[in-house]
């Protein structure tokens, strides 16, 4: 008795086992589900971004957010000297983008930057403008005139815009001559509040400031070859926690997203 049971059992496992040699599937019990594939590490960025990237920097973060939401971009704009110093001095940055190479160029003989990072991402155009109802100012050699008492320009020490503008107003011989009407501003969007509330007749930005901007016109554009072109890098800075996420953002401000926001206001991405 005891040797057909055993024999029984033997010919039920091997009854078993052709039956998974024949391809047939296992069933998977109806209470138990896959497994949930964890999503990406939040990360914070700290960009520090020229001022005149206001505008466009705010639309293609809230752009980024759909495509890494699990990414969160704290936006720090301001003047690219303010900038410099405040990566100089360590303050928390991810990426910076300056509105000139100067700035770039001090963070990287210092060391501060990842320096295969570094990539040109647009160019720019110096324009003056002055109050939508100033009809008389017609280009730069007006600023002499008395109907112009104030010039607004960037400071000429930490902010670009103020230093191209230096530079075309030397290269056509007023820089002497307009000192006594030059109100310097901390950077290129204190400028143009300074000639949209009319406490300036006249001003120098870049023509991305321009757009949107209520109550100013532009009057002409810097002569070409009067200032260095206008020239925005960027870099991850070495200090970065997260330097990939960093360089990805970098990347993604490469790309045609970006390209089509920067273009619409005013910028020419470099491809």
């Amino acid at each position: 008795m005891k040797k057909k049971s055993m024999l029984l059992a033997l010919v039920l496992m091997m009854a078993l086992m052709l039956a998974a040699c024949g391809g047939q599937e296992a069933s998977v019990p109806e209470d138990v589900t896959p497994p949930v594939t964890e999503s990406a590490e939040p990360v914070t960025l700290n960009i520090s971004a020229a001022a005149s990237l206001t505008n466009a920097g705010d639309e293609i973060a809230a752009l980024y957010k759909e495509e890494a939401p699990h990414v969160t971009l704290v936006m720090n704009y301001a003047g690219s000297g303010a900038l410099q110093k405040q990566i100089e001095e360590g303050a928390p940055a991810d990426l910076f983008i300056s509105a000139g190479q100067k700035q770039m160029n001090a963070l990287a003989d210092a060391g501060l930057i990842v320096a295969d990072s570094r990539a040109d991402l647009l160019r720019n155009e110096l324009v003056l403008i002055a109050g939508e109802a100033n009809t008389t100012l017609t280009d730069f050699e007006g600023l002499t005139d008395d109907s112009v008492q104030f010039l607004a320009l960037g400071e000429t020490e930490t902010v670009p815009a103020g230093q191209y503008a230096q530079a075309a107003l030397t290269h056509l011989g007023l820089w002497d001559a307009l000192q006594p009407k030059i109100v310097p501003g901390k950077d290129v969007r204190a400028v143009l509040t300074y000639v949209e509330t009319g406490n300036a007749e006249a001003g120098m930005v870049y023509k991305s400031d321009t757009v949107d901007s209520e109550g100013i016109r532009i009057v002409c554009s810097a002569p070409e070859g009067s200032h260095e072109p206008i020239v925005y890098p960027m870099a991850v800075i070495a200090a970065s926690p997260a330097p990939e996420a960093a360089a990805a953002f970098a990347a993604y401000l490469q790309g045609p997203e970006a390209a089509a926001v920067l273009e619409k206001y005013g910028f020419t991405p470099i491809e």
